[in-house]
């Protein structure tokens, strides 16, 4: 087998990255995207040959006209093939705190977000897919004590 035969037949996932803000009281930042019913975070598909890291850089440029760095790793989430989706990693970072007034500062550049603001845990299940929701509460988890999490499709794999 030659090097091209090999790396033609790896496996393709898909890499998304996202940040997780939150307000002082422990809401979560959500957006509101202009093509789809459901909310999200700020985020979305890395670029080929981009780190995670930068991707969700980008994203929060793009989405939110967002200049500042992105803060640590909060979770890793491996999310299996579901439906008319192939599997994927799902990178989350930390945004860290921001205020209500920064949150209403924010611009949407690309016109790819209507609007964003603060919600409770309860809003935030309405509002995001279920697990959206379970990889936002341990984000949260992870922001609040300094860990990092795997998970798959949402929930924390712990050793042992």
């Amino acid at each position: 087998m030659t090097d091209a035969e090999y790396v033609a037949g790896l496996a393709r996932k898909r890499v998304v990255a996202g940040a997780v803000f939150r307000a002082a009281d422990g809401r979560v930042l959500l957006v509101e995207p202009s093509y789809k019913v459901n909310w999200e975070i700020p985020g979305g598909s890395v670029e080929a040959d981009e780190s995670p890291w930068d991707g969700a850089a980008r994203e929060l440029q793009e989405e939110l006209g967002w200049e500042q760095p992105v803060g640590r790793l909060l979770v890793v989430d491996h999310v299996r093939t579901q439906q008319h989706r192939p599997e994927g990693i799902v990178f989350l970072f930390d945004g860290g705190v921001l205020s209500d007034a920064e949150v209403d500062a924010l611009r949407f550049p690309d016109g790819e977000i209507v609007s964003a603001g603060f919600y409770d845990p309860t809003e935030t299940r309405r509002l995001v897919k279920p697990l959206l929701a379970d990889r936002i509460e341990v984000a949260l988890t992870a922001a609040s004590d300094g860990s990092t999490w795997f998970c798959v499709n949402g929930k924390p794999v712990r050793a042992g």
